[in-house]
């Protein structure tokens, strides 16, 4: 009953994809259990370069089968749009499972998320703009559009005549906004019911059944562990659960299943969006990190803030997700710094803390304490063993696994699916 969950331990784009894809060919099944087409997953195949928003990393493993989660949110035009664009590259997309149960961003769903942004001005969260937000918040006040309600013409009317009642309510009245017509709504939404139906399935049974029968199932979280909705930096956070407890809700997998917890970890650190960021660069070395690492959204296009390695932040990875390995990121883009800073602890108030706190007004005031460890020049992208790896690089891996507080089990050396050092086997 191998399942093995894999997240972010930052604040999102550590290279989950990669990590992903080369899982891929040793597992039977990639789930997404949560988020949309605001995460954006990187990997490179050889020469080829593959960006995906919505899609499972594992739909580019071809014995893999990907699925998307009841915890997931979908917009249709998204998902088909990535879909074709993998099939005109020869990418066999018909594996594909998603549950009936995940919820459908909607046109509206879009709209109040764009014009809510706006009308906060400088108090704005920095969403990506795709109606991710206001999707799980109709969710959540049980108005929501499902991937089954596709199928009932009735009661899809219905739910987006409860939708809309307020809503246009507040896009006439606060935002100045035209109101949506009911019926153009719904007549989107069902051109989307065929296409769909080949790949809807009840992917809790799936994937329990799939355990059961000691398949290897995989399950892949978007963004990381400090945009969790309960458990990041709020309200500087995302709409789901990237942390590991929501593989079991946004799969339909109970915990007592899930065997491994395998966090990914970038050497530095990056950050999409407002919210605090303690040792984020306004130097030069933030602009090199940005500029060698390649720091660019995959999904927003925005420039990612830069910062050096926290481990504080990493030893609350492993706290609240129950890590049992780190999967270590672009080591190689540290080359070239005689010395590089780690920040071990905060300053708050004069005070040194060493553990996340769990005040908000805290976490903004908190200065980085850093600890300097001896950088390296040597090009390492070629290295395929740890012994490979210059002594300091070593010495800057070890000194993260110590303050991290779980085993180091992989390197990303490049971007490449080959650069990667494999320390232990994951599975």
């Amino acid at each position: 009953m191998p399942a093995l969950v894999l997240l972010g331990a930052q604040w999102g784009d550590e290279g989950k994809g990669k990590a992903t894809d080369l899982l891929g060919g040793s597992v039977d099944y990639v789930v997404r259990y949560q988020g949309g087409n605001n995460a954006g997953h990187t990997v490179v195949v050889g020469d080829q370069k593959y960006a995906l928003h919505l899609l499972p990393s594992g739909i580019l493993s071809p014995g893999c089968t990907p699925v998307i989660g009841n915890g997931v949110v979908v917009d249709p035009s998204v998902l088909f749009s990535e879909l074709n664009g993998l099939n005109e590259r020869g990418v066999d997309t018909s594996k594909l499972l998603i549950s009936g149960n995940a919820h459908i961003i909607t046109p509206y769903n879009v709209t109040v998320d764009k014009v809510t942004e706006r009308f906060l001005g400088k108090r704005k969260i920095g969403t990506t703009g795709r109606g991710i937000g206001p999707t799980y918040a109709d969710k959540i006040n049980r108005v929501g559009i499902r991937v089954q309600d596709l199928y009932d013409e009735s009661i899809l009317t219905q739910k987006v005549e409860a939708a809309l009642d307020v809503k246009n309510q507040m896009l006439t009245k606060l935002y100045n906004r035209r109101a949506i017509a009911v019926e153009q709504v719904v007549e989107e939404l069902l051109g989307y019911a065929d296409k769909l139906a080949p790949y809807v399935a009840d992917t809790v049974l799936v994937l329990n059944q799939a355990l059961d029968e000691d398949k290897v199932v995989l399950f892949e979280g978007g963004q990381g562990t400090l945009l969790d909705i309960d458990h990041g930096t709020y309200p500087f956070v995302t709409s789901s659960n990237p942390t590991a407890g929501g593989a079991c809700t946004g799969a339909g997998v109970g915990p007592t299943k899930i065997s491994r917890v395998i966090g990914i970890l970038k050497a530095y650190t990056t950050r999409v969006g407002a919210g605090p960021f303690p040792t984020e660069l306004f130097d030069e070395d933030g602009e090199a990190l940005r500029r060698i690492g390649g720091e660019r959204g995959v999904t927003t296009g925005r420039d990612r803030r830069c910062g050096w390695f926290d481990a504080v932040i990493a030893r609350y990875a492993t706290r609240v997700n129950g890590l049992t390995d780190f999967f270590l990121t672009k080591l190689d883009v540290l080359t070239g710094w005689e010395q590089i800073p780690v920040c071990v602890a905060y300053e708050i108030d004069g005070r040194r803390v060493e553990e996340l706190p769990y005040s908000q007004t805290d976490f903004h005031h908190a200065k980085p304490v850093y600890e300097m460890l001896p950088g390296w020049n040597e090009d390492i992208s070629k290295a395929k063993t740890f012994a490979d790896l210059p002594k300091n690089a070593q010495a800057y891996v070890k000194a993260l696994e110590e303050m991290s507080g779980a085993p180091i089990s992989a390197i990303g050396v490049g971007p490449g699916r080959d650069e990667t050092i494999e320390i232990n086997s994951f599975i």
